[in-house]
């Protein structure tokens, strides 16, 4: 049976490892795929869960699911309302300034299954990014029009969330994600997968912060990085600027 590394569980609720690749639910874009988060910590932990946030297949990092429909809402609410703060890293091309916020409304990209008719919210709406560049990288490859090609390992602190918005923000400032089709760039994509056999979209969620539903205090859940995106940092001498909470694992 295949199972997912567990973050945290209580009785209330559990936070698990998600690999990039795999997606949360079921979903109609995805029609051909048959292996789903929830289904798989569904089965690995004999109960059912419920899904109360979202990540996008190709991010890896904490997933977090209820374990309880009472305790769903309180954490769906939590999300809905921006009382969690949420931590991502993410490697991108070029070499953005060492701090900065992205202030750029997002028009809302509809849901697998929601209503798409003349009523859809269709207005942007407002989308704050807050990034810290960690660390920097250039190899001596001229992969796109300048003579060698630059990329940086950034921390993101999206401060709303809307969907996409960490892959949209930085296409925006024109620093996008390696590894994303849909927002990145082609070329520097299949650079990674030739040169560093970099299969994956390199975006990690590493850490959750919320108040706990039934205790009401503060919990913060932890992913370190995945191996396949600590070996691209390393091939690219960026490792050292990990956080050091991103490093190790403990697994419940």
């Amino acid at each position: 049976m295949e199972t997912l590394p567990i973050l945290y569980r209580d009785e209330f609720l559990v936070a698990v490892h998600k690999p990039s690749g795999l997606l949360v639910h079921r979903s109609d874009i995805d029609r051909h795929e048959t292996r789903f988060a929830l289904q798989i910590v569904r089965d690995q932990l004999g109960c059912k869960v419920y899904s109360v946030h979202r990540l996008d297949k190709g991010t890896s990092g904490v997933l977090l699911f209820a374990l309880q429909p009472e305790v769903g809402r309180v954490l769906t609410a939590q999300f809905e309302a921006q009382m969690v703060s949420k931590i991502y890293l993410a490697v991108v091309r070029g070499h953005p300034p060492e701090s900065g916020v992205i202030d750029h409304p997002l028009t809302r990209i509809r849901d697998d299954y929601e209503w798409s008719g003349k009523d859809m919210e269709s207005e942007a709406q407002a989308a704050v990014t807050r990034y810290r560049r960690l660390a920097t990288a250039e190899c001596n490859v001229s992969v796109d029009k300048y003579p060698t090609s630059r990329y940086a390992l950034v921390e993101l602190d999206p401060l709303t969330g809307r969907r996409h918005q960490l892959r949209r923000h930085l296409k925006h400032i024109s620093h996008p994600i390696i590894g994303d089709s849909t927002y990145g760039k082609g070329r520097h994509n299949r650079f990674f997968q030739q040169a560093f056999g970099c299969q994956r979209m390199l975006l990690a969620s590493a850490s959750l912060a919320l108040m706990h539903p039934a205790t009401g205090q503060p919990l913060t859940l932890i992913a370190p990085l995945a191996d396949d995106f600590m070996n691209v940092l390393t091939a690219l001498d960026m490792h050292r600027a990990v956080p050091t909470l991103y490093l190790t694992e403990t697994l419940c």
